[in-house]
């Protein structure tokens, strides 16, 4: 019985294989007639002609990549100095940062607290690059190779505004990685991460560039990789690879409720990486430039009330005065769209431009101003510790028409307010309401156009029709507020 019904089973195999080969010839000869009528449609009708689909097909295989770059992954742990009497403290610390009750009444004796991070090589007498945030506060740092050996690092330089350090081991002969182009990656492309994830010492994890030039809370100076390769605590400075086993980002942070991956990471592109580390092993420190103008994102509203086609560039709210914007003639609601023949599409694109500039250097702006581009020069400075923050769009609307009760400021109570602007808001209802404004803001402007009248706002907003961008100081800062009047 056994070999009948082997015999049985092969038979029906051949005969399954005859009958798969018929249809497979009947489909092939059905798909190249179909073929030949599409091709026939597409020559008698150009217009309907599209673009051949991309097939994927299979899925990397990492390991070679890992088993060249990996021994150029170092793990990185840090004793951190005393923290001073109310000092801050940052969320890698709080982690790492244990509590151990001394039993005798008192507070806790605090330990040194300690953290863990990940950093590359990338050169074979010992120098490193990592996150300035794992390194920035630290007594002592050792650095653990993929062979097991241990060096005290000296911190070279750290730039918390890029969030880059650059560190160095007295070591020679050492695996260095190879970098790639960060301005060329595309969403949808593999990457892999390399790094210590609660210390777990070259852990790998690949993902796809999720997005690029990708803007975060407070980071002003930074255009972010985003991707979905899995980074925990302790990935932090470790390198973001491509498909060429080449160091194309350093991941930085993660976007989580939990404090843990949640399918969000950022990496610092590495030619911004390369640029911190060339000043910082040259100088110690990192120069970058500003023009003295405040910015924020424009959207659809603001777009159609300053003439633009699409929401794009960097709106101007504020310029300082005798700064270098004021000195080329920035005004706000000038809208830059490029700079030195590099578009800026969103508002956290202007900061990482100029910045990159060394201080002192001509830069070529592209100006939307009063319904055309127009081109302005202007000389950067030194951006100080302290810059003027990058403003950020809160709502939309606007009023009299707009909603808004308004009075003269005398001037006494312009000094106490530190504003040149005459109009403070006393009630808001309607669009301004809707749009964020509040009581107490003062109107500095309509459409580009200082008011320092009610009749003035009136004849500007009268002159603006459906679409009102309304310039509010509050407190020390500027905004621009778009409003929809209908």
């Amino acid at each position: 019985m056994g070999s009948i019904r082997t015999w049985s089973l092969a038979v029906a195999a051949v005969l399954v294989v005859v009958v798969v080969h018929q249809r497979s010839n009947a489909e092939a000869d059905a798909s190249r007639s179909a073929e030949a009528a599409a091709s026939t449609a597409a020559q008698a009708n150009p217009s309907t002609v599209s673009a051949a689909p991309v097939h994927v097909t299979g899925l990397p295989d990492f390991s070679e990549l890992v088993s060249q770059s990996g021994p150029s992954v170092v793990n990185i742990s840090v004793v951190e100095k005393p923290e001073k009497d109310g000092g801050g403290e940052d969320p890698l610390s709080q982690f790492f940062r244990h509590q151990m009750p001394n039993g005798n009444g008192h507070a806790p004796s605090m330990p040194p607290a300690r953290g863990i991070g990940s950093g590359f090589i990338i050169s074979s007498d010992g120098y490193i690059l990592t996150n300035a945030h794992v390194v920035a506060d630290a007594a002592t740092v050792t650095v653990k190779l993929t062979d097991r050996r241990e060096f005290i690092a000296k911190v070279i330089g750290v730039d918390k505004r890029s969030d880059v350090a650059l560190i160095k081991i007295s070591a020679t002969g050492l695996p260095a990685v190879h970098f790639g182009d960060s301005d060329r990656l595309r969403p949808g492309q593999w990457v892999v991460a390399i790094g210590s994830p609660f210390g777990f010492a070259n852990s790998v994890t690949a993902g796809v560039v999720s997005a690029t030039g990708r803007p975060l809370p407070d980071e002003n100076y930074v255009p972010f990789i985003q991707t979905d390769a899995a980074v925990n605590p302790g990935n932090s400075g470790g390198p973001l690879f491509n498909m060429d086993g080449q160091v194309i980002g350093i991941n930085s942070q993660i976007y989580s409720r939990t404090g843990g991956y949640m399918g969000m990471s950022f990496a610092i592109p590495i030619d911004l990486a390369l640029n911190v580390k060339d000043q910082l092993l040259k100088n110690g420190k990192v120069a970058r430039s500003r023009i003295g103008v405040a910015v924020q994102e424009v959207n659809q509203q603001l777009a159609q009330t300053f003439g633009l086609g699409t929401p794009h560039g960097a709106l101007i709210s504020a310029v300082e005065a005798k700064s270098p914007g004021e000195k080329a003639g920035l005004k706000p609601g000038d809208v830059i769209v490029s700079v030195n023949g590099r578009a800026i599409d969103q508002s956290v694109d202007l900061p990482a431009a100029i910045s990159g500039l060394p201080p002192g250097t001509e830069a070529h702006l592209g100006v939307w101003h009063e319904r055309k581009e127009e081109d302005v020069t202007v000389r950067t400075v030194l951006l100080e510790d302290e810059p003027a923050q990058v403003a950020k769009a809160d709502s939309e609307e606007d009023g009299g028409k707009l909603g808004l009760a308004l009075r003269p400021l005398d001037p006494d109570e312009q000094r106490q307010l530190h504003t040149k602007g005459r109009l403070v808001v006393e009630e808001v209802s309607g669009p301004a309401l809707a749009a964020g404004v509040e009581a107490g803001d003062v109107v500095l402007g309509v459409n580009g156009a200082t008011v320092n009248s009610v009749a003035e706002l009136k004849r500007e907003v009268a002159r603006a029709g459906h679409s009102v961008a309304l310039l509010i100081q509050r407190e020390d800062a500027q905004l621009y507020f778009p409003l929809d009047l209908g």
